[in-house]
């Protein structure tokens, strides 16, 4: 038999996983369809029909079909990082189902983070460059203690709301956290990491492509928190397993480096409305994702524009992860050259634009 129908082939997982998730989908969107379970255009929507909004579930369904036949169920931290995937999968499926208050929908999802960490998973010890505050014996690393507990759950939160914040156009969080689970899972591979983490990001990355096609523009239906959510906690949770089972700094710095641009766009979203005295968790059109589309670009070019970058960034993670350092960090100035450049090139053209119009 080929090495890569082997169950254990990441391979072999990541083909399940794109499967089961292809065929899921049409299947939950029909019954979304049928009850009800749509978004419906408002005032920020990018889209102008009614679209279901719960594929999350498609995508929950490949990921658990593919750890089921690879996995199973007796690895200890699998079934963390699983019991916590319900908890978030539920927050979220109750979010587009009644529209959570904020501050409910925040708190769900840190019983989903407490829930994996009580099941093992936390972060540990961080690699600390400058020798400070260390263990006997553990020169290179910082021992968190009791303040691993905070710091996971901010973690996983934060990586959770990351993915969800950026799910504004068709096909761009699916993409994007695409793109970042194989980044993850290639420099998994690269840095010796456990096979679990190797596994759980293939079912992750055949998840989310196996839905590509049926929420890409035009959108026939969108992951909704349900899918968001999900995705963001399972990024999270399984670096913190590599974490834990290898103690590579690269575990954490590469789904950091890969979701850079959600990352800042958050970060930003997060200074803006602070700075307007709006609420933290209030939505805008303000993302970047919007500026693209007001700068000209089409819906489906402002995505590709990002999942580029989000590719361009996952060179620079492999890199790093890599060992070479110097050569991720070069990759990444490149990017943010090239952007900048680019983006007064744009902002030069639409100024003039209207002139050109009116000539």
């Amino acid at each position: 038999m080929p090495s890569w129908l082997h169950p254990q082939s990441h391979w072999f997982v990541l083909a399940v996983a794109t499967l089961v998730a292809l065929s899921a989908t049409p299947v939950v969107r029909a019954l979304a369809v049928r009850l009800g379970v749509v978004a419906r255009p408002t005032a920020r929507s990018m889209h102008r029909v009614p679209v279901p909004h719960v594929g999350g579930l498609a995508i929950f369904a490949g990921f658990v079909a593919a750890v089921a036949v690879s996995l199973g169920w007796e690895d200890r931290d699998v079934v963390a990082v699983l019991l916590g995937g319900v908890v978030m999968l539920a927050v979220g499926l109750a979010d587009d189902l009644w529209d959570l208050p904020p501050l409910v929908k925040l708190a769900g999802q840190v019983a989903a983070a407490l829930t994996a960490v009580a099941a093992g998973v936390r972060i540990e010890v961080l690699t600390n460059p400058l020798g400070l505050f260390t263990a006997s014996g553990a020169d290179d690393l910082l021992v968190l203690g009791a303040w691993g507990v905070p710091l996971t759950v901010l973690w996983i939160v934060a990586v959770s709301n990351v993915i969800n914040l950026i799910d504004g156009l068709d096909g761009l969080a699916a993409g994007i956290a695409s793109i970042a689970a194989l980044t993850v899972l290639v420099a998994a591979l690269q840095t010796g990491q456990p096979m679990e983490v190797v596994l759980l990001m293939a079912a992750l990355a055949g998840s989310t492509l196996g839905f590509l096609p049926y929420n890409f523009n035009p959108a026939k239906i969108f992951m909704g928190d349900t899918g968001a959510l999900f995705i963001g906690y399972t990024l999270a949770t399984v670096s913190v397993v590599g974490l834990l089972k290898s103690a590579a700094a690269v575990a954490l710095a590469v789904p950091i480096m890969v979701l850079a641009l959600p990352i800042a766009d958050t970060a930003l979203a997060i200074l803006r409305r602070l700075q307007a005295g709006r609420p933290v968790m209030a939505a805008d059109r303000d993302h970047l994702h919007h500026r693209l589309i007001r700068m000209g670009f089409s819906h489906r070019d402002a995505v590709l524009v990002m999942y580029l970058i989000t590719a361009w960034l996952a060179l620079g993670a492999v890199a790093v992860a890599e060992g070479n350092l110097l050569q991720g960090l070069l990759i990444v100035v490149t990017l943010a050259a090239s952007v900048h450049l680019v983006a007064r090139k744009l902002l030069e053209w639409n100024r003039q634009r209207p002139r050109r119009l009116g000539s």
